[in-house]
């Protein structure tokens, strides 16, 4: 069966407005999600998780990396928040 056939439609992505080429769009919507009480609470314990956080000696380059990993996810998010409220 191939992806034109009917019973394949599914399988398709959906459709979604294409966001500005700047990426604005996106760090504000960042911005409204993340500034509301209960994003900002997320948020506070992304941080606590992630940048609050020190592993100790005896952990392995697995744990350093994953924890890194999340590190810059979650500086992401911040910049997003920090671009979307300069609004630039």
């Amino acid at each position: 069966m191939s992806r034109s056939e009917p019973g394949w439609t599914w399988f398709e992505p959906p459709v979604s407005p294409a966001p500005d080429d700047s990426g604005l769009d996106l760090a504000r919507m960042a911005t409204r999600l993340f500034l509301s009480a209960d994003g900002d609470a997320v948020l506070g314990h992304l941080r606590a998780m992630t940048l609050g956080r020190c592993l100790g000696p005896e952990s392995g380059d697995a744990a350093l990396r994953h924890l890194e990993g999340q590190r810059a996810l979650v500086l992401h998010i911040l910049s997003l928040i920090a671009r979307g409220q300069a609004g630039a």
